[in-house]
């Protein structure tokens, strides 16, 4: 069986499993039609969350390496040749990252190379290519400040950080806060990067029963009664993946148990800027206490790896620069100048309603296909689709990406074990609506108790 590993030099982690993948093929370290090991087993060989392996099978089916049989698994396609085999199957369809949509009316193209070329052509822009502060420049700072007053209105500069991407941030401040074996509590579903941050630290991971309006305040008390954890991280709009959004007496009753207990507040909120109705941020209502992320890789595009986070202190935001500067040494200087002219000419602003309104567009296609059973932000990215009881989610998740769909399974979302029965559908890195529409049809196709019947893994 084939023994995983990442190639460094790969741009992605997923795309270094894909690749270390190939080489072995072509070195004949593995054999045609050879069983590979499971997207689980694989994940803990190389240290990366299931999200990336089930990314990196989906490329790996792309690139015509793998074949996955029902009931079966995943195996070396016994037609590969080096240079590739073309497939007779239709596109694969990617519903499994929660990636924005990248249109074409974005001009991305344009729009990098033009923002470049200014950035580096005004005076002083050839620092840009410089090593900066590990914490950003203070003229980034501010516009990220003036950027993030809406959402928190009483909010300085010297309290802002910039760091290369969500992840990073996360990262960086359970490294700053928690030690090995403290508690981190956080709704029984959450963001997968959240669980490979807690397992790479050795914090204890516990979850908290969550309604449809996300996290309930008193399983967050009982939690803290029980676990007397260090710290609480909630996604407070759209949630990933149920896409709960947390009502404000919510906010303010999860604030008042925090400081009660002693819990500090992890806020990761990428999805606010695509909000119709705008919310009060958690780092608003208890600042103290509260640090929060934004990036910008779900408002405008992954490729800036550009977030934003608020500390409740310049002290504290002293330290996690110092964190940072251990882990990252500093966030991309052409990115992050990038970033703040958008912001500053409005340009950011522009693309986020853009992605708001194709987001609303591939909802109602999402909604007219799968029906109730989805719930659903109309402005977000992902739906969060409740299976009939004929179906387990990973058998479903499987079943799909053999048909050519690739969704995530609750599993790869719960704390603990799980007892959720859905998956996560993303919306957004199909590159047009026709893609998309068909592989939400499969899933249509595949939701009927006929189809589950053909699953030998179904639970019927």
């Amino acid at each position: 069986m084939w023994k995983p590993w990442i190639k460094e030099n790969a741009r992605l982690k997923y795309i270094g499993i894909v690749e270390a993948l190939e080489d072995d093929i072509k070195n004949g370290l593995v054999t045609l039609g050879e069983r590979l090991p499971s997207q689980r087993i694989i994940a803990d060989a190389v240290g990366v969350d299931l999200t990336t392996v089930t990314r990196a099978f989906n490329e790996a089916r792309k690139r015509n390496l793998v074949d996955a049989s029902p009931g079966r698994g995943t195996f070396i396609r016994k037609g590969f040749e080096v240079g590739g085999v073309v497939s007779q199957r239709q596109p694969f369809v990617d519903l499994s990252m929660n990636t924005p949509p990248q249109l074409e009316s974005m001009n991305f193209r344009k729009h990098f190379a033009q923002g470049v070329s200014d950035v580096l052509s005004n005076a002083g822009g050839m620092l840009n290519l410089q090593y900066q502060d590990s914490h950003g420049t203070d003229f980034d700072r501010d516009v990220a400040a003036d950027w993030l007053k809406p959402r928190i209105d009483q909010i300085d500069s010297d309290r802002v950080l910039l760091t290369a991407g969500a992840q990073s941030a996360l990262y960086a401040i359970c490294d700053l806060l928690l030690k090995r074996g403290d508690v981190l509590v956080a709704g029984e579903m959450t963001y997968p990067g959240l669980k490979a941050v807690a397992a790479r630290q050795g914090l204890v991971l516990a979850g908290i029963k969550m309604d449809r309006n996300g996290i309930i305040p008193d399983a967050f008390e009982k939690a803290c009664v029980e676990r007397a954890p260090k710290a609480v991280y909630l996604i407070p709009n759209i949630d990933n993946p149920t896409t709960a959004t947390l009502p404000h007496d919510r906010r303010q009753k999860i604030v008042q148990i925090a400081r009660k207990y002693n819990v500090l507040i992890i806020e990761d909120d990428p999805y606010w800027s695509l909000l119709e109705t705008k919310t009060t941020a958690l780092a608003a209502l208890a600042s103290d206490i509260t640090w929060h992320i934004a990036t910008l890789s779900k408002c405008a595009t992954p490729a800036l790896r550009v977030a934003y986070v608020v500390a409740p202190d310049t002290t504290q935001a002293q330290q996690l620069a110092a964190i940072l500067r251990t882990t990252i040494l500093m966030p991309p200087p052409l990115m992050a100048a990038l970033a703040s002219r958008w912001i500053a000419e409005g340009q950011l602003a522009e693309f986020t309603l853009k992605i708001v309104a194709e987001n609303r567009l591939r909802q109602s296609l999402a909604a007219s296909r799968l029906g109730p059973q989805i719930t659903a932000v109309a402005s977000g990215h992902h739906v969060w689709l409740q299976l009939p009881t004929h179906w387990q989610a990973d058998s479903f998740a499987q079943q799909a990406e053999w048909a050519g769909v690739a969704v995530v399974p609750a599993s790869s979302f719960a704390v603990g074990p799980c007892t959720v029965n859905a998956v996560r559908i993303s919306l957004g890195v199909t590159p047009d609506r026709e893609i998309l529409e068909n592989g939400l049809g499969l899933l249509a196709r595949l939701l009927t108790p006929s189809a589950s019947r053909h699953s030998p893994r179904a639970v019927v």
